[in-house]
């Protein structure tokens, strides 16, 4: 079997000619060469972070780093999607406890108003769909801090009425001042004693002498001693919120002027001083100088001192 010979064109002679061995040692060691030049330059540039720029690797990298980043902008945008469908739904309920307190709801428009505010468009410099992704949540965060916002002022006036309510709940005249039975109601009558019709601007509760009589709210007393329109022994009290309270043709008081009390404080005794033919207490509420029915006040068939001192006694239990 003959040697395999190797050709390749001479130019110079313009015809293949017959490569000697030398040349293909030599022409074996420059292509050798190349290769491990090349092998030598692709290790250096991904030992140094792509140090002469060629990239190959890490653009491979950085496509499957985009196709990662636009997948979890994906995934952030649909929870701030439910996060603001969230709020919505706390809008609803923070509505019903406005109603709660007495203070009129968010409309929609008003709370659309809250917040819409104005859309800044912001360019990230990136591909135009990721921009657009990052637009989308730079806007629902936005609208998200506003709604925040807007349900924390709510809350707060919700808090803050409900607190004033309390308040104003315990200074309201709410209870019957003492026990007994009602012997002439608020209107006009005729008067036992005068004995002609003229209007009868409390409510008398009769019961024995002696029995105790108890402030209707927290309040402030406002004047004690005789009267002189025939209530006798009288105590008035200043509840604030235009309430005052009136409590007549009593035995003795139990309190002073400019004296702090509280619902259910005991404040004097049932007599019949001034012009009363029995033992009973006439006692009147007023709001903002008119007097308004008693009864209107009064929790039916309750005795506010009996349930404190049973709410006492079960607390030292």
């Amino acid at each position: 079997m003959g040697k395999l010979k190797l050709y390749y064109f001479s130019a110079e002679r313009l015809s293949f000619v017959e490569a000697k061995t030398a040349k293909l040692k030599t022409s074996a060691i420059a292509v050798l060469l190349t290769v491990i030049i090349a092998v030598s330059l692709f290790w250096f540039n991904e030992e140094f972070d792509d140090a002469l720029g060629l990239g190959v690797m890490r653009m491979s990298a950085l496509s499957r780093e985009n196709t990662l980043l636009k997948k979890q902008l994906g995934t952030v945008t649909t929870t701030l999607e439910r996060l603001h469908n969230q709020l919505a739904e706390l809008n609803d309920r923070n509505n019903e406890l406005r109603l709660l307190v007495d203070l009129p709801g968010v409309d929609e428009e008003t709370r659309r108003a809250g917040i819409g505010g104005t859309e800044e468009r912001v360019y990230f410099g990136g591909a135009a769909d990721v921009d657009e992704q990052l637009q989308n949540i730079a806007t629902l965060l936005s609208s998200a801090e506003r709604e925040l916002q807007l349900q924390h002022s709510s809350y707060t006036q919700v808090t803050d009425k409900y607190e004033s309510n309390q308040t104003r709940f315990a200074h309201l005249p709410a209870i019957k001042p003492m026990q007994g039975f009602i012997s002439s109601k608020f209107g006009m009558r005729l008067h036992p004693i005068l004995r002609f019709n003229r209007p009868h601007e409390g409510t008398d509760i009769v019961n024995v002498s002696g029995s105790p009589i108890y402030a209707a709210g927290d309040g402030v007393v406002k004047s004690v001693g005789r009267s002189e329109g025939g209530y006798g022994i009288m105590v008035i009290i200043d509840h604030g919120y235009g309430y005052t309270t009136l409590y007549g043709h009593m035995s003795k008081s139990h309190v002073h002027s400019g004296q702090r009390v509280k619902r259910g404080d005991l404040i004097g005794a049932c007599g019949k001083t001034g012009l009363a033919t029995n033992s009973h207490l006439h006692y009147e509420v007023r709001l903002n100088g008119v007097q308004q029915n008693p009864i209107d006040y009064f929790f039916d068939d309750f005795n506010y001192v009996e349930a404190m001192t049973s709410e006492v006694e079960g607390s030292r239990q």
